[in-house]
This record gives C-alpha cells, sequence and structure tokens, in this order.
C-alpha cells in the first residue's frame, strides 16, 4: 500500500498539505466561473457555438477554455490571449538587444517584463474580445436569438470578457505563489482534463450502443492511449547529458570548483511550440476560404484537403511545418556562442574540448543531432489523433491520443508532481517513486 504511505506523508507536512488546498480552492473558482454565461445571452441558444468549437482551432481554444469558449462564459478567452502576449514578449526578446540586457538584469529585469506581457495581454484582448462578441452573435442569430443590440452592450461585454481573462491569469498567478505547480500551465491543464471525461463516456457508450468493436474495442484504445503517453513522457524527458568539468581553485582555506556536472540538452527544446505556430499556419487558408471558391461556389481543393485533418496532404504539410518550426524555435532559443561563454566565464569546460568557439561548435553539432530525432517524434505525436480518427476513435476523444493536449498534460503533470516529490524529500520522506526520481521538462541539474 504505497500509495496510501504517501498519501499520510504528503498530507502530514503541513506547508504542502496547505498548497494543495490552496491549488484545490482556485480550481473549483476557476470552473465554477467556466460556467457563468455573458449577460444577454441564452445558454439554451449555445448549441451552434458548441458545434462550431468541435473541430478546428476553435476546438483547441475550446479545450484550452475548459469548455468556457462554446459556454460564452466570462472566461471564454481563458488564459490564451496572455500565453499568446508571452510568445510575442520572447520572440521581441530574441530580436530587440534592449530586451536581451533586459533580461540578463536579473530580477528586476523579469518584473519589466512581465508588466510589458500584461499590457500587452489586455491589448489582445482588446482586440479578441469584440471579435468573439461578433462570431457569437453570428451563432446566435443562426439559432434565432441574438446579442442585445448597442454599442454600449458591447463595451459592456468586452470589458467582462477581458477581465474575466485577467482574473484567470490571477489565479494562475495565485496558484504558483501559494499552490502546488506553474499556475499558468495549470490553467490549461485543467482546462484540458475537464473535457476528458465527457470524451472517454461519449467513446464508451459509442462503442457499446453502436456495436463497433464493443468493450473490446474501447480496452483496446485505452492501451494504444497509453502507449501514446508514454511516448509523449520520453519525449518530454529526453535529454542529452555534456559532461562539464570545473576548474579547482582555493581561497583561504577553502576549495571551490572541480565538481563534475552536465548541461542536460533537451532532444526537444521546442516543447509545444511548433505545433502551435504549425497549427496557426494551417488554419489561415481555411479561414480565407472565401476567397478561394470554385465556380459554382464550392470551396477549392485545396481548401477541402487543409480542411480535413485526416487527408494525407493535410499531415504531410502539417508534419512539415513543425519540423521546420522546431529547428527554428530551438535555435533561436538554444545559443551555444552564449552557453560556450558561461562555462569560460566559471572556469568550466567540457572534457577533451577547448573552451570558446571549439565548445561552441561541439554544442552546436549536439543539437543538431538531436533535434533530428526530436522533430520528427514531435510531429508523430501530432499527427497521432489523425490516426485515432482514422482507426474509428471518435473526433473529441482522438484529440487526446497527441498534438498540443498531450503534450501540455504529459509536461504539467510532471512538473507539478516532480514539486510534490521535492517537499517530501526536503522532510526525509520516500519520493513518488519506489526508485528514482521524477524529472520535469527542466531537467535536473543544470551546469551554469
Amino acid at each position: 500500500m504505497r500509495l496510501v504511505d504517501t498519501i499520510k506523508n504528503i498530507w502530514k507536512i503541513e506547508d504542502l498539505r496547505k498548497r494543495i488546498l490552496i491549488t484545490i480552492l482556485y480550481v473549483v473558482i476557476y470552473r465554477l466561473g467556466s460556467f457563468v454565461v455573458l449577460p444577454g445571452v441564452n445558454p439554451d441558444t449555445l448549441t451552434s457555438l458548441a458545434s462550431q468549437t468541435s473541430e478546428g482551432l476553435m476546438a483547441l481554444l475550446n479545450m484550452f477554455s475548459g469548455g468556457a469558449f462554446s459556454n460564452a462564459s466570462i472566461f471564454a478567452l481563458g488564459i490564451m490571449p496572455y500565453i499568446s502576449a508571452s510568445i510575442v514578449m520572447q520572440l521581441a526578446a530574441i530580436i530587440i538587444p534592449s530586451m536581451q540586457k533586459m533580461q540578463r538584469e536579473g530580477e528586476s529585469g523579469r518584473r519589466k517584463i512581465n508588466q510589458w506581457t500584461r499590457y500587452l495581454t489586455v491589448l489582445i484582448l482588446l482586440i479578441q474580445a469584440p471579435a468573439y462578441l461578433l462570431n457569437l452573435d453570428m451563432q446566435l442569430r443562426a439559432a434565432g436569438a441574438s446579442l442585445p443590440s448597442g454599442f454600449m452592450y458591447r463595451v459592456f461585454a468586452t470589458v467582462i470578457l477581458a477581465a474575466g481573462s485577467m482574473f484567470v491569469l490571477w489565479l494562475g498567478e495565485r496558484i504558483t505563489d501559494k499552490g502546488v505547480g506553474n499556475g499558468i500551465s495549470f490553467i490549461i491543464l485543467i482546462g484540458i482534463i475537464a473535457r476528458l471525461p465527457h470524451a472517454l463516456i461519449a467513446e464508451f457508450n459509442y462503442r457499446l450502443i453502436s456495436s463497433s468493436g464493443g468493450l473490446v474495442a474501447f480496452l483496446a484504445e485505452i492501451v494504444f492511449l497509453l502507449f501514446v503517453t508514454a511516448g509523449a513522457i520520453l519525449l518530454v524527458q529526453g535529454t542529452r547529458k555534456v559532461p562539464v568539468q570545473y576548474a579547482k581553485r582555493v581561497v583561504g582555506n577553502k576549495q571551490y570548483g572541480g565538481a563534475r556536472q552536465y548541461i542536460p540538452l533537451k532532444v526537444n527544446a521546442a516543447n509545444v511550440m511548433p505545433i502551435i505556430f504549425a497549427q496557426a499556419i494551417m488554419f489561415i487558408p481555411i479561414s480565407l476560404a472565401s476567397y478561394f471558391t470554385g465556380g459554382d461556389g464550392t470551396p477549392s481543393r485545396f481548401i477541402q484537403v487543409l480542411s480535413d485533418n485526416t487527408s494525407f496532404w493535410y499531415n504531410f504539410i502539417f508534419a512539415t511545418l513543425i519540423i521546420l518550426f522546431t529547428y527554428f524555435y530551438t535555435a533561436i532559443t538554444i545559443n551555444p556562442t552564449q552557453m560556450a561563454d558561461d562555462l569560460k566565464r566559471n572556469n568550466g569546460f567540457i572534457p577533451g574540448v577547448k573552451p570558446g568557439r571549439s565548445t561552441r561548435d561541439y554544442l552546436d553539432g549536439i543539437m543538431d543531432r538531436i533535434t533530428l530525432p526530436g522533430a520528427l517524434f514531435l510531429a508523430l505525436v501530432a499527427i497521432m489523433p489523425a490516426f485515432a480518427q482514422i482507426l474509428g476513435i471518435s473526433s473529441a476523444f482522438a484529440q487526446f491520443f497527441g498534438g498540443t493536449s498531450l503534450l501540455i498534460l504529459v509536461g504539467v503533470v510532471l512538473d507539478t508532481l516532480q514539486q510534490v516529490e521535492s517537499h517530501l524529500l526536503m522532510r526525509h520522506y520516500d519520493g513518488l517513486l519506489k526508485s528514482g526520481r521524477i524529472k520535469g521538462r527542466t531537467g535536473s541539474v543544470s551546469a551554469y
């Protein structure tokens, strides 16, 4: 009964117990808020919006918001505007020298960048909220209803949506400070998990009622899902450990340095960013479908192919974009030159490699070799939901067989369990595993 003993040990640690209870409280508040409908919207008329969010980019946004998008909730925009602002600021920090300098200023620089990210989030919300209201009004009119007319209502609803999204951001930050895990990632995780029970029950009923394989087929799907999850865990945790030796130096009666550590170079350093970028690119032609219609007014063959996420060309283009974006994002986030300079500055060196330029070329060569299998595996995980649909799995349940949702779910769960285990080990309790330790996305030891 090791699980029971582990739960007892977790409950004995007062600080960890409080953090878990606070996290649960904030999660409950977030889930309750996702069912609070915008003023002036009749919940019974939202069936058309639910059908619109069953596939494509809308389905992804709806999943990340835990269904709040299709519920026309005050939390409909969720945490994604902040994620978009963070991505823009990350890219800007790579391109703009002044922001690179600000990043190296330490805590004060990070506070400034975080403040600018919040301002950018509000700006994005002021653009996304009216667009969401316009789309919501169109869907309601299709169902025989509409939003209240008037400019002041649109302003009022925009403020509510923006405030709801910023409140979700505040909840995520409180989870980070007082709870367990990274709050922003945890909010996304909760949104993904909230859709899982409904999709699982729907798939179970479909297999039993339609006689499509019955219980045996459903169990085979679960086993397949476990294998895919195990592969995603290997992708998230895969690292190439580069040994680093630090020179010894004596100051007074104490000896410093001489320790042998390692630099954990991740096989998938880009995480889920290539999939997000590729999905955004793939959605652009579909959004412009009205400009590519044939002579009879029907969408062209090109648009029809890109609209079918189970077609060969859709998945081929999607996988190719993911591989290209993986190389691009890895190149702009991993800087071998800076790593080599930091090692040289701290009297560190890689055994058998000269400091400076040789170290940079060595690290660059390693990244080139490990990025290719990481990119190919990431592309395979990204198109796995399409294979699941081809095998007869419903689209709602197939989303959990790969893609952004599975990678985020695996990464956040590993990070959260790693924090719980660190609390246990600090109090001299056993870890969560009988042997070994849980490693999150950030690896275990950094050389600098």
